[in-house]
């Protein structure tokens, strides 16, 4: 279905038949969810969705990251479908087809049928929850739980029956067997319980208080799993990812948030949200109710950015809020003239047909490949693939020891080799994400040369994933583990933005000075820069324990031939302190290119670094422009 036809099909205006909106529905659910399922079969494995499936294989109720339901339903898939990306999320899909029909239902049941279509298709339309399940993540069961409250809350408020009081105790099991952010789901519930006069009444029922018990047992794995290593995983989510100090980056949540849900749809989601202010005192009504819990679930998460957590993703957090904002919006846009509908559909569809387009392209290598360097580049996406295959052709087997850099490539090698024994070193990117600790439960880190296995193994590293300001001490730090490293051979993915170190480790003890990859830097020309004529290239490169012989320059992957080495770089020198490059500071470069010869347009300018040890080593490209004559 086309932009247009999908925005104009569900253009309703307040008098139309529910039973077309239905159809509606019907059809848009199944062709989105035709789409989610081709995309999670081709869709290259998510880093965190490596790692709940490595917790898979080492089934528990609970890690130092996540309840034990995300790893048991990547396990359930995976025993059902076999070890492929679309049985791990096959559970995952299921949930999410499942959340649009949860918010036709709560809307159905307070605001008529007309407005439980209207809320079913906005739930569809909006992408963060539209494309819920493509990814095997917690917030999948983690928002179809805070549904269910939601549901058994609106079934609650007008009769208590033992099935619904099951159905309460299921959906608060399942989300605290979700993730720790369930608990602020609880608070938001509490506070619409607690404004809403049917709500007060409800805890006055001892039959509620015995199933909220139950639920508070459904936390004890979490808590059991924290007082036996330490409180590493409260830690983790209340302390070390979260400054709790005021920083002003937090206003970017409103903008972010704004063109996730897609401004028209934010804008009638906040004057949802303000009508269920000024309607709570209507009597018998579900206003309070819904204003209590999505006060606490939207405007609270913006005002907790201010103090949380900058670095890692949390702009899916207020999605069950958003949901549940959507359940009370059909009565608003009703009221809103036909072109605001109009616009607010077209770019509901619009913004979904870029983000499955951008899927799209994540799962293709010809299109993820294009997108290098770009804003858009999908690099959680990349690599994975490509690194298991180069190992794959490499003919390793089931027996041979594999160590990894850090917990994300050791996760991603652990689902595409089907094993479980992947070792890890003790990295920092370990740590910031917080599995160190499950990786030492497990007995997988290796930290000392002293358990290295006996014989060949091999060691492969994501170099990418550590700043390049920080790659030398990296480096060194591994030689001090693992002591001299031979030389490595090297994959590029995308140009380099994804870049993989593969060694073949003999015996521990046969390797003891340190020498590390070669590193370089492209002073000129710039990333990008437009050039014609005759162009300087001028950069230094230095290769620690041995030393470079020759720098050999490439465009679009052919020799240009090599640079002259040698130029005295005190500045370099000076940077990288630690280095015991023995031609320090004479480790820059330059060569001059003619580009008059070549055709006017884009090139991918590399550098091929040639060690005295007679290592080989690709550096990642750089865009560069040749200007029309």
């Amino acid at each position: 279905m086309s932009e247009g036809a999908m925005s104009g099909a569900i253009e309703f205006h307040a008098g139309m038949n529910p039973r077309r909106l239905r159809v509606i529905f019907f059809v848009l659910w199944g062709v989105l969810l035709l789409a989610k399922v081709a995309l999670a079969a081709r869709l290259p494995l998510f880093v965190d969705e490596a790692f709940y499936a490595w917790e898979g294989r080492h089934l528990d109720w609970a890690y130092s990251d996540v309840p034990g339901l995300t790893a048991a339903l990547m396990r359930l898939g995976t025993e059902l479908g076999g070890n492929h990306v679309l049985a791990l999320r096959a559970p995952f899909l299921l949930l999410g087809a499942w959340l649009p029909w949860l918010v036709r239902g709560i809307a159905r049941r307070w605001f008529g049928e007309r407005a439980g279509e209207q809320a079913g298709l906005l739930a569809l339309a909006m992408p963060l929850s539209g494309l819920l399940g493509v990814l095997a993540l917690p917030d999948v069961p983690l928002v179809v739980s805070a549904l269910l409250c939601l549901d058994v809350l609106a079934r609650l408020r007008a009769r208590i029956t033992y099935s619904v009081l099951l159905e309460l105790a299921l959906a608060l099991v399942m989300g605290a067997f979700s993730h720790y952010r369930f608990a602020a789901v609880i608070v938001a519930g509490l506070a619409g319980i607690l404004l809403d006069a049917r709500g007060r009444a409800l805890l006055r029922d001892v039959r509620i208080w015995v199933v909220l018990l139950v639920g508070a047992c459904a936390w004890w794995p979490l808590w059991q799993w924290n007082l036996e290593h330490g409180g590493a995983g409260w830690r983790f989510q209340l302390l070390d990812r979260n400054p709790w100090s005021f920083h002003a980056d937090g206003i970017e949540w409103l903008p972010i948030q704004c063109l996730l849900v897609t401004p028209p749809l934010f804008v009638l989601l906040l004057a949802t949200l303000i009508t269920a202010w000024r309607k709570r005192n209507e009597p018998d009504s579900p206003w309070r109710l819904l204003f209590g819990i999505t006060v606490v679930a939207v405007p609270g998460y913006f005002l907790l950015g201010f103090f949380a957590d900058r670095e890692r993703v949390s702009f899916h957090w207020p999605l069950a809020g958003w949901l549940l904002l959507i359940v009370a919006a059909p009565g608003l846009l009703a009221g809103w003239s036909q072109s605001t509908r109009r616009i607010l559909w077209t770019t509901a569809a619009t913004a979904m047909m870029l983000c499955l387009l951008w899927l799209v392209a994540a799962s293709s290598t010809h299109h993820r490949r294009s997108l290098a360097l770009s804003r858009l580049y999908p690099e959680p996406f990349a690599g994975t693939d490509e690194v298991s295959d180069w190992l794959a052709r490499k003919g390793i087997d089931s027996t041979t020891p594999i160590i990894a850099s850090d917990f994300e490539i050791a996760a991603q090698l652990a689902f595409h080799l089907d094993r479980s024994d992947i070792r890890v070193l003790d990295d920092p990117l370990n740590h910031k994400h917080g599995r160190a600790q499950q990786l030492q439960a497990w007995g997988l880190v290796l930290d000392s040369a002293s358990q290295l296995p006996p014989g060949p193994a091999w060691l492969i590293v994501d170099d990418s994933v550590t700043p390049l300001k920080l790659r030398l001490l990296a480096y060194h730090r591994r030689c001090e583990v693992m002591g001299r490293l031979p030389p490595p051979e090297v994959l590029q993915v995308d140009h380099g933005l994804k870049r993989y170190l593969r060694y073949r480790l003999e015996a521990p003890g046969k390797y003891r000075d340190c020498i590390a990859p070669a590193l370089a830097w492209v002073d000129a020309p710039l990333p990008g820069a437009k050039v014609a004529g005759a162009v300087d290239i001028r950069g230094w490169a230095f290769k620690d324990g041995v030393g470079l012989d020759r720098v050999e320059v490439l465009l679009d992957g052919r020799s240009l031939g090599n640079a002259d080495y040698g130029v005295a770089m005190p500045g370099v020198q000076g940077f990288w302190k630690i280095s015991t490059d023995p031609n320090q500071p004479r480790v820059g470069f330059n060569m001059t290119v003619n580009t008059t010869r070549l055709a006017p347009g884009r090139y991918w300018l590399g550098l091929r670094l040639h060690g005295s040890d007679g290592s080989v080593e690709a550096w990642p490209e750089q865009r560069l422009i040749v200007a029309p004559r």
